[in-house]
């Protein structure tokens, strides 16, 4: 299996400013993060960032990092101008980990490049896990994701898919302990992804869609193009990644700073 993993990092954050340089256990963000793909199957790890102090935190650690535009409208913007930058061919396959996740598993990064490759209908793959907590399932900052049979993606979504009928007929929807069994079906969306290249340069050239523009979730682009998402529950417990100041302090009480 041979795959890269592109990790985006934007200085810019509005609930924390500076986010890929915010200090764990002495070191910063991005190098935890960094270090987290290293220790995965892949052949090359590349920091992607729009911002000099980031390009120097990572080049001052040995990593190897791009400097990309700071004019991308999204993430998935960026990962297509550094596979144009590293002249990637059509087939190879990239990993996008997020900046801000300082404790993901470097098993969970193979699985999703192996689900890939194993599966050539696909032209991206994510990963999923099962919501066990009510509240998340109405909660719209947790995506959702909704798959056939054979674990492609039909659609993702912020309200709470699929819908069980008959039982929040029954007990309504603020009743979080009765029901706490009728959401067994329901997965929440973990936000790592493999993209074939072809991929990234098709997604650039599309119009975003009415859908994507409604959720404000751009991986349905790919599916309103007609082009299929494999997910599977992932092979790891995910963290959660950084987003708030309170993220920030719970990771540091992971790393034993606090």
């Amino acid at each position: 299996m041979s795959f890269s993993v592109v990790i985006p990092a934007r200085y810019a954050s509005q609930r924390l400013p500076g986010k890929p340089l915010q200090l764990i256990s002495g070191k910063p963000m991005i190098e935890h993060v960094y270090n987290c793909a290293q220790r995965s199957a892949a052949s090359r790890v590349v920091v992607a960032t729009d911002d000099q102090r980031v390009f120097d935190a990572v080049t001052e650690f040995g990593g190897d990092v791009l400097m990309t535009s700071a004019e991308h409208p999204s993430g998935t913007d960026r990962l297509q101008e550094v596979v144009s930058q590293l002249k990637l061919g059509d087939d190879e396959i990239i990993v996008n980990v997020q900046g801000d996740e300082p404790l993901i598993p470097a098993e969970v990064i193979n699985q999703v490049a192996r689900n890939l490759q194993s599966n050539s209908a696909a032209s991206a793959a994510t990963l999923c896990e099962p919501i066990t907590a009510f509240e998340d399932v109405i909660n719209p900052n947790v995506v959702k994701v909704v798959c056939d049979d054979q674990n492609f993606a039909h659609y993702f979504s912020r309200a709470p898919i699929p819908w069980d009928r008959d039982v929040y007929a029954k007990f309504g929807t603020h009743s979080a302990n009765q029901i706490s069994t009728a959401h067994s079906a329901t997965r929440r969306h973990i936000g790592i992804y493999a993209y074939r290249v072809a991929l990234l340069h098709q997604f650039v050239l599309w119009p975003s869609s009415v859908l994507e523009n409604i959720e404000k979730l751009e991986q349905l682009r790919i599916i309103a193009n007609g082009l299929k998402i494999h997910v599977q529950d992932a092979c790891a417990e995910v963290p959660g990644g950084v987003d708030t100041p309170e993220d920030l302090s719970r990771v540091r009480v992971r790393f034993g700073d606090i």
